[in-house]
């Protein structure tokens, strides 16, 4: 049997408590101590997106329409995103996490993880607990006195993260082989990041109903009965404190999809939303320096049937002209009465400099002008040159929150 991870608690995971919410509320005091949510557009049945404390306290919750959460709190407040600001605050996050290590991984706009493994001498000989105490003044001091946040601790990014999930809000736990049956007998299984209700009635079926069990079962019965892969081997480690999560992952499919604001949309005014899209992929895209061969185009209908097309094209792309002439085309099969629209790319690979032929000038021409775009759009601002055709649609296809990756930040 392995035993727990003894080595000093080297990982450290920061939380951003109810990010949106609070940024909001740091940026017009009037709100604080108010309820508060974000949404991704003001109507009655848009998504919330984000709720303040004060309106968590009231019942309301991440995904609850906003008219649901306004039936249990009166007074709730609803603002639309706004993306500006939480991409200002997650580089002000980032660059205070750097000032302790170079190896900084941020796994979400408002979640980042600090490996004190190899930083400087005189920054590994200071008590994490104390620095964690200096990253939380030093979020209040530059950025603003209502930021918060939860610091976990501990000797891999799972435990880590669990430990960032305690006592919110502003919590402050380390969790080692010491404490972690005193903190595990107090969590349900689903509080687990990555345990869902799918691997929940998979460990139930073998007899595990509590975090404390699922630390105490056999590496063969979690390999072999419950998650039938080495995936068993991963969480008998990650639950005594190894380190399995530290991976980077490659862009494999760039997208977007966009909910139309009304039903009665003639067939030009939704080309024009998804042109708008087609130059987001786009740009989302070149942002890695990856070019695509495919482009899948779905939609849903009121009645909510799914409908969905794709292509596979023998040379790669990444300009924003051939992204929409592809999914235009595949969007002429497209049934009446969309309610919902998104375009993808993927079969993702290396942008791969080409030098001019009598067969790829007229790609490495279009990569040129697309980069001159590129370059004016990052100096002047996003869409400051975009397509005539998505004049109008930008008034309602804005750029959104964006969750989990951070790769386009």
């Amino acid at each position: 049997m392995k035993q727990h991870n003894l080595e000093r608690p080297l990982i450290m995971h920061i939380d951003l408590n109810s990010c949106f919410a609070t940024v909001e509320q740091q940026a017009r005091p009037m709100l604080r101590g108010k309820p508060v949510a974000i949404v991704n557009r003001r109507t009655e049945h848009t998504a919330i997106v984000t709720a303040s404390y004060e309106a968590k306290a009231k019942g309301v919750k991440v995904g609850m329409k906003f008219k649901e959460a306004k039936a249990l709190c009166s007074g709730l407040i609803a603002l639309e995103s706004d993306p500006s600001k939480y991409r200002y605050v997650y580089h002000k996050l980032l660059d205070i996490m750097r000032d302790y290590s170079a190896h900084v991984t941020m796994k979400s706009i408002d979640e980042g993880v600090i490996d004190f493994h190899q930083t400087s001498a005189d920054v590994q000989e200071r008590d994490l607990v104390e620095i964690a105490h200096e990253i939380k003044r030093r979020l209040r001091e530059e950025i603003g006195v209502w930021m918060r946040c939860n610091i976990g601790i501990a000797t891999n990014r799972f435990l880590a993260k669990t430990a960032a999930g305690l006592n919110k809000p502003d919590g402050l736990n380390v969790l080692t082989s010491h404490n972690i049956r005193e903190v595990l007998g107090k969590l349900q299984l689903t509080d687990l990041t990555g345990i869902a209700h799918r691997n929940q009635q998979r460990l139930n079926a073998v007899g595990i109903y509590t975090p404390l069990e699922f630390l105490d079962a056999d590496v063969v019965t979690l390999q072999r009965m419950v998650f039938k892969s080495v995936v068993g081997r991963w969480w008998y480690d990650r639950l005594r404190g190894w380190e399995v999560d530290d991976v980077s992952s490659d862009v494999k499919r760039v997208g977007r999809q966009y909910v139309l604001e009304r039903f009665d949309l003639s067939y030009d005014e939704i080309l024009g939303r998804l042109h708008h899209l087609c130059e987001s992929v786009g740009w989302r895209l070149r942002s890695q320096d990856k070019a695509a061969r495919g482009v899948y185009v779905y939609g849903k209908t009121r009645e909510r049937q799914y409908w969905h097309s794709s292509t596979l094209s023998s040379l790669p792309f990444s300009s924003d002209k051939t992204i929409y002439v592809l999914a235009r085309q595949l969007f002429e099969q497209a049934p009446d009465q969309l309610k919902e629209i998104g375009v993808h790319v993927y079969s993702i690979e290396p942008i791969i400099d080409q030098q001019l032929s009598f067969f790829n000038d007229q790609i490495v021409r279009e990569r040129q002008v697309t980069g001159a775009i590129d370059s004016i759009n990052r100096r002047f601002g996003e869409r400051t040159v975009h397509s005539a055709h998505t004049l109008a649609s930008g008034l309602y296809v804005s750029q959104k929150i964006p969750f989990g990756s951070t790769r386009y930040l």
